[in-house]
């Protein structure tokens, strides 16, 4: 069976009040653009009807697949599982509330195509593509999370949280493999690590409309995530990260890539 051209990956928990509807719009974007496309859905240990409503959906439309975790493990957890799971030779991953519509996964593509390694949908780079827009509170929150990601990390784009971003293939599978945050922080260390790798990552304006019913909580959550900040610099600053890359660029030490690989960063 030849390899799907598009890897659409979705981190799903407890999703059973939108996954249906998800995945309907998925499929039929998917039809209608006659994208050569798989879907793979990663289950976080979900404790609801998630599972049972995406494999009815395996029985029907083969294009779908499920990943499961071994339990809870956060959203960068999910993505890593899926992405590195993928078969496509364009990856990418998009949130289960589908607050960026998948339509505009083709300007993801496009600039993958256009010679990108990486393209990452931004709400930030023209607002006027905001349909739903956030909460004030929400919108300081996410203006103070970028400065730190600008000053702490070196990140010089407008949105780094964005759950919208595409792959090469060869670039996914390396990125990934370093990735060591496992929840919400996991975004600016995929870029920092993608920044480190010299791989060209272009930054795509997306239409995009706030849900309501996101799960992330700007205290708690929020606070997490600024910690995961201070690691990635910690990390970076011990060379963790150089010497993991230096590791994998031994050919003695490249392996089958699957989400357990990333510990032997954590062991450095």
């Amino acid at each position: 069976m030849s390899q799907p051209r598009l890897s659409i990956v979705i981190p799903a928990y407890n999703e059973s009040a939108r996954i249906d509807a998800t995945l309907a719009r998925v499929l039929e974007c998917v039809g209608n653009r006659h994208w050569d496309a798989e879907i793979l859905v990663v289950d976080d240990g979900s404790t609801d009807t998630t599972v049972s409503a995406i494999q009815a959906w395996m029985a029907r439309a083969p294009q779908v697949k499920l990943i499961r975790n071994p339990g809870n493990r956060g959203k960068g957890y999910s993505v890593r599982n899926g992405l590195l799971q993928a078969s496509g030779d364009i990856v990418m991953f998009t949130d289960a509330d589908l607050s960026a519509p998948i339509e505009e996964a083709e300007r993801l593509f496009e600039a993958i195509d256009a010679g990108a390694d990486v393209a990452i949908g931004s709400r930030w780079l023209d607002k006027q593509k905001q349909t739903v827009h956030q909460p004030i509170y929400r919108r300081f929150f996410g203006r103070c999370f970028n400065g730190v990601t600008r000053g702490l990390i070196g990140l010089p784009y407008k949105d780094t949280q964005c759950g919208f971003k595409a792959f090469r293939r060869e670039a996914a599978q390396t990125i990934f493999r370093l990735q060591t945050i496992e929840r919400w922080g996991f975004d600016p260390e995929i870029l920092f690590i993608a920044r480190k790798l010299k791989y060209t990552i272009v930054e795509v304006p997306v239409t995009w409309g706030h849900d309501e019913r996101s799960r992330i909580s700007y205290l708690k959550d929020g606070t997490k995530m600024l910690e995961e900040m201070a690691e990635i610099r910690a990390n970076s600053l011990r060379g963790r990260y150089d010497k993991a890359i230096a590791a994998m660029r031994d050919t003695s030490t490249m392996i089958t890539p699957q989400v357990e690989h990333a510990k032997h960063l954590k062991a450095l």
